[in-house]
């Protein structure tokens, strides 16, 4: 059985170690993740320790980026320099900690919101679609898109089929708004927000924030567990820079 030390290993050899399928190794070394494997005189792939430390790393790094930019990473290991390595590492690091922040920016206005009465409403008190996305700050688009979807759908004022949200219309923008920048889908506020309208599912919302709580933290340590393997490609190709 090969070590991490062994000189050879086949395709299926790398595949076993990294808990990938052999096609996906193949794949790893067409799109730049495994740098190009040596082969024998029978024309198979020979692959050496710098393929298998590469493969752990992107594997690692998915788990905490995604495979788009763990691919760009790793690529970068085999074709730039160190400091463009760190640079891509420090932007995915900071990428988590914005995750971070507007996730506790949205349980803080998700507890506001859910406190909120919305009463005594007037004609007066409605807003248009440019004063509500202002308000916001988000596109006059993106709130037609968001009623498109039936999440956040104001009225429409004869003749000429005016938007105007009413106060409880700019609620419901209001927690899209905030639940969206949470990391939440479209597909998932179809579902929450006809309870949430009728004050019930709160504890969803929380359920769900809690759980993106979690996802975040593992990603986090995931990009640790990355570095570790990084520092270890970085040391099979003898970068001591």
């Amino acid at each position: 059985m090969p070590t991490l030390k062994s000189s050879a290993m086949r395709t299926v050899d790398v595949a076993r170690r990294a808990g990938y399928s052999v096609q996906q190794v193949r794949n790893l070394e067409r799109d730049g993740v495994l740098p190009p494997a040596r082969r024998s005189a029978a024309g198979y792939r020979i692959y050496g320790e710098i393929h298998l430390r590469s493969a752990l790393a992107y594997r690692a790094l998915a788990a905490g980026t995604g495979p788009v930019e763990a691919k760009r990473i790793v690529r970068a290991v085999h074709e730039c320099p160190i400091s463009d390595v760190l640079a891509l590492l420090d932007a995915a690091h900071a990428q988590l900690d914005r995750e971070r922040r507007d996730l506790g920016l949205a349980k803080e206005a998700a507890a506001a919101i859910s406190a909120e009465l919305v009463e005594d409403v007037r004609p007066s008190d409605a807003m248009s679609v440019s004063e509500l996305a202002t308000a916001l700050g988000v596109r006059p688009s993106t709130l037609r898109h968001w009623d498109a979807e039936g999440l956040a759908v104001p009225d429409r004022v004869s003749p000429r089929e005016t938007r105007r949200y009413s106060p409880a219309q700019t609620r419901d923008a209001r927690i899209v708004h905030q639940l969206r920048g949470a990391g939440y889908r479209v597909d998932q506020l179809r579902t929450l927000m006809p309870g949430l309208r009728s004050g019930h599912r709160w504890e969803d919302i929380g359920a769900a924030l809690a759980a993106r709580d979690v996802s975040i933290a593992a990603r986090s340590r995931a990009l640790l567990d990355a570095s570790v393997a990084l520092s270890a490609v970085l040391a099979a190709t003898n970068w001591a820079r």
